[in-house]
């Protein structure tokens, strides 16, 4: 088997997702997303109204703590599970409105599920493995399903055992073959809960080449992991907490946290919202909060010691303000408005969490001394201009 394997995938008979009724064209999108369980012990709570959506041709990776929620998530999206209020739409098709006989018939022409542990038929061999959900799925003739699983095979490596039973194989093997088995149907969607988990380093990093190959061939995958390594190479990581999203804004400004962590802050976040213009930190005000922003733009404006406003930064979606006076004691340096483009929302921690938050994670702390530094600089810079007749 050679490891440089690559994935060419015929076009998909789904590619494109439908437009919904709201006009999105979102592979998938969680609207409000509850499930409770009802167990001995009483209702348990799995998810907390999640709202998400993710586009066609992402890679995205679901990571948090053992028991967060998020394989409950993924059984959502796949239709293994059903919300207890919400809605699931993927590709166009509302999953939450399916019968179990309908359900059953779209995972398997819309979605390729590839498990932890393979899941392969023990009595089958690996090509009929492959073949099965075409069978099951009633495409093709017998002998493009039989052409179709060898290609597949060929694809991940493992065209030369294509007769051979799963325990012939490593673990490894296994698990290319599942993923040939996901994309048997040509589905637009791949999902794949913790398929790294039971592989060694080396092994692994050849199904996460394969994922990414498949994401450049036009599917969108998504994947349960806890490895962080695969979670560092996908383009997009979601967090969940509690059975809760943690806002993507607040975990990449605060990258240095650990899940924990992330998790405990993520909780004590408030939105917030500013009207276009509108001032959101006053240059000389005592600081009182830390604010992530999470859409619009911001003008960080500094009073120049010969009167008027100087413009020293513009900052967007993902970026942060309120920091430097927190960290460094005193009152507000500059003044943060928000920008003339539209309204400005954030999510803001206030500073009684934030002096926790700093306490307890030391390289956040390190990260924000960074950031701090590096404005600062900025602004003795653009001031120095001023003065001089370079600046504006």
């Amino acid at each position: 088997m050679t490891d440089d394997v690559a994935i060419a995938v015929s076009p998909s008979t789904a590619a494109e997702p439908e437009r919904r009724v709201d006009g999105s064209r979102s592979l998938i999108h969680l609207d409000g997303v509850a499930k409770t369980f009802e167990t001995p012990a009483g209702p348990c709570i799995g998810l907390r109204g999640i709202s998400l959506r993710v586009e066609a041709r992402e890679f995205a990776a679901v990571i948090g703590k053992s028991g967060s929620g998020k394989t409950t998530l993924v059984n959502m999206i796949t239709g293994i599970d059903r919300p207890s209020s919400g809605e699931v739409w993927v590709a166009g098709t509302p999953v939450h409105t399916l019968s179990e006989d309908r359900i059953a018939r779209w995972r398997g022409r819309n979605v390729g599920v590839v498990f932890q542990f393979f899941q392969l038929l023990p009595t089958l061999s690996l090509l009929d493995n492959v073949v099965l959900p075409m069978e099951f799925c009633r495409l093709y003739s017998h002998r493009e399903r039989q052409e179709r699983g060898m290609y597949l095979l060929e694809q991940v490596g493992m065209a030369g055992r294509a007769h051979k039973l799963p325990a012939a194989v490593s673990g490894g093997q296994q698990q290319r073959v599942a993923i040939a088995r996901a994309l048997a149907t040509d589905p637009p969607l791949i999902v794949a809960d913790e398929p790294t988990g039971n592989l060694d380093s080396k092994t692994a990093e050849s199904i996460l080449e394969l994922f990414e190959q498949l994401v450049d061939s036009g599917k969108t995958v998504v994947v349960v992991t806890h490895d962080n390594d695969l979670a560092a190479r996908a383009g997009r990581t979601i967090v969940v907490a509690d059975g809760e999203l943690v806002n993507e804004y607040v975990r990449r400004a605060l990258a240095k946290l650990d899940l924990d962590q992330l998790a405990a802050a993520s909780s004590l976040f408030e939105p917030v919202r500013f009207a276009a213009g509108a001032v959101i930190v006053r240059q000389g005000d005592v600081a009182d909060r830390f604010y992530v922003i999470t859409e619009g733009e911001t003008d960080v404006l500094l009073q120049h010691p010969a009167g008027g406003e100087i413009l020293v930064n513009r900052l967007g979606r993902g970026e942060f303000f309120g920091e430097i006076a927190l960290v460094r004691g005193g009152r507000r340096i500059a003044t943060v408005r928000a920008g003339h483009g539209g309204d400005v929302e954030a999510m803001a921690l206030d500073r009684n969490a934030f002096d926790e938050l700093m306490r307890e994670s030391e390289p956040t702390r390190r990260e924000l001394e960074r950031v701090i530094s590096s404005r600062l600089g900025d602004i003795s810079h653009l001031l120095e201009e001023s003065q001089t007749g370079g600046g504006r």
